[in-house]
């Protein structure tokens, strides 16, 4: 193992090559005399400290991030010593535990660019044998503010369960167990998929991100409601009999057990979780093997036959002339680009979640489903954003106001291929769970109105108030000082859209006030025809001003 004598900074990145970590000769130093593990602690810690002087707002990302956490830790910490003695403080605190060790699991599939030394393929020609590898990365996973926080809420659970000076001296060992098992859990899944994470498949993967969390926010609300009703925490206990059973809440079930007085429970538990330990980290082992040993994709990739090119293009089935074409580009940056396709999973799962959720809980109404319509007329505002600078090929084929309009309704179009039925679906669905099928048609009328509402202020904003999305940055969606034009495009449009579906909303209220239910069910026809009027009017405003400022918005979508 020569750490001593190859420089430690190709490890990571050329962010590291000012950093004083090779400042220990080598020829000083003997092989066997080296240690990895203040090496690789140290690297971690010039990382985060390169990292955050990049740029000003990195730093103070991460530092708001840091309190966020440590704050939020806290009050975990206090609210579990606070249920110390409760009758279900093991319950919760074993559920608490197998919750944070599945959130370590899967964090490294969504976040693969959150923390740089995930990646074991910057020390492949390095010459470092598996085993203390593993642990000096280990070690530096120890860093962060992940490791503190999850040691927060390990110490409070064992604050809340621990009575007695045998139960104290179990939670000194469960307590590192539990980070331990955490650690190794997020490094064994990152560096068994990271062929996958640092492809294209794999950043499309990080996009899934924002649909796990508010599919996980809705769920925690939904689950906090079902308990309230289920008489408390109470309802949890046959879970998490079945839980403390699992590494690493065992470790968690085994404080508790010997609080009981329970030692040879307490026994096992503990041994579940030295077991799980030891497999996560062999595992963690034969993974580092296997991909610093056996060729990449792009070694194989010249060995492979030639695919055969598929067959069935999507372009054939739309319209011919420049519609078609532009409909074509649109619904491409929707499945290739990683912002574009970001955005649109973010609306299609919050317009989706919105009225269905509230639906289950009993509290919806079929109106919430018009929420889908509204998350998804958005994608229409910044419409020349998405090219980059790359709208100058755009602007050089619109020479005429005709020309502009042409390309603003296909770009309309195109989104309607899946705004239309998907808000259908979403109304239907929303329908068949309140069991409200009398009101589906009005509810789709307004749903249809308001589409073609946001669609035309989008298309006004596109050409009015146009902005640059970063295509480098993966959390900034608004180039620097721009981000005024995107506060004033989405929410002066969503706002001009609502104002312009008025007329829609105000005869359906008139309806229901004058007691004219039976005729409810023309509001379907209207709602459509008044959305594909004010659309079709919003494109012809858009149009001229679209022609007339191709140089100004070249110039806005190319700052990113």
């Amino acid at each position: 193992m020569n750490m001593a004598e190859n420089n430690p900074a190709p490890i990571a990145s050329d962010r590291l090559a000012s950093d004083p970590l090779t400042s220990v000769s080598s020829a000083s130093v003997s092989p066997a005399s080296v240690s990895l593990t203040p090496v690789f602690v140290r690297l971690k810690l010039s990382l985060l400290r390169n990292g955050l002087r990049q740029s000003s707002g990195r730093a103070v990302a991460y530092i708001a991030s840091a309190v966020i956490a440590l704050l939020l830790a806290a009050a975990q910490f206090l609210g579990l010593f606070l249920l110390r003695g409760s009758d279900h403080a093991g319950t919760l605190v074993v559920l608490l535990t197998a919750l944070l060790a599945l959130g370590w699991a899967v964090m490294p599939l969504f976040f693969p660019g959150g923390d740089e030394t995930l990646d074991p393929t910057r020390l492949v020609m390095l010459p470092l044998r598996p085993r203390p590898l593993v642990g000096a990365l280990l070690a530096a996973s120890l860093v962060g503010i992940g490791p503190l926080f999850t040691l927060c809420l390990a110490v409070g659970s064992s604050a809340a369960t621990a009575h007695g000076a045998a139960a104290v001296a179990v939670s000194v060992l469960a307590v590192p167990l539990v980070l331990l098992v955490c650690v190794a859990l997020a490094r064994a899944v990152a560096t068994a998929n990271i062929r996958l994470l640092t492809s294209r498949k794999g950043r499309d993967l990080a996009v899934l991100s924002g649909l796990v969390i508010a599919v996980g926010i809705q769920v925690v609300n939904f689950g906090v409601r079902r308990l309230g009703e289920a008489g408390g925490l109470a309802a949890l206990d046959p879970a998490a009999r079945v839980v403390r059973w699992l590494p690493p809440a065992s470790a968690m079930g085994a404080v508790e057990s010997v609080s009981e007085g329970a030692y040879g429970r307490a026994v096992a538990q503990l041994l579940l979780t030295v077991a799980a330990l030891a497999a996560l980290l062999y595992a963690w082992q034969r993974s580092l093997v296997k991909l610093m040993t056996a060729p990449d994709g792009s070694t194989l990739a010249t060995a492979e036959p030639a695919r055969k090119e598929s067959v069935w293009q999507p372009g054939r089935l739309l319209p011919e002339g420049r519609t078609g074409t532009v409909m074509l580009r649109s619904l491409r940056y929707v499945w290739r680009d990683p912002k574009t396709k970001a955005a649109w999973v973010t609306s299609l799962a919050i317009g989706l979640i919105v009225p269905l959720f509230n639906a289950l809980q009993g509290t919806g109404t079929i109106y919430f489903a018009c929420f889908a319509a509204g998350m998804l007329g958005i994608q229409m505002y910044n419409q020349f954003g998405q090219d980059t600078s790359a709208f100058w090929m755009v602007a050089l084929t619109i020479s005429s106001t005709r020309d502009a309009y042409l390309e603003l309704r296909a770009r309309a179009l195109a989104l309607l291929v899946i705004t239309l039925p998907y808000s259908a679906l979403v109304t239907v669905a929303t329908a068949a769970l309140l069991g409200d099928w009398q009101a589906l048609p009005e509810a789709l009328g307004l749903s249809f109105a308001l589409l073609g509402a946001m669609l035309a202020t989008g298309a006004v904003a596109s050409a009015r108030f146009p902005y640059s999305i970063p295509q480098d940055s993966g959390y900034k969606n608004v180039a620097p000082g721009q981000a005024g034009l995107a506060w004033i495009s989405i929410f002066g449009g969503m706002l001009g859209g609502a104002l312009l579906c008025a007329p829609v909303l105000a005869l359906t209220i008139w309806i229901h006030v004058s007691g004219a239910d039976e005729w409810a069910w023309l509001l379907l026809p209207a709602g459509a025809a008044y959305g594909a009027l004010a659309a079709a009017g919003g494109l012809r405003v858009a149009a001229p001003r679209t022609a007339e400022r191709l140089p100004e918005i070249l110039m806005a979508v190319s700052k990113g």
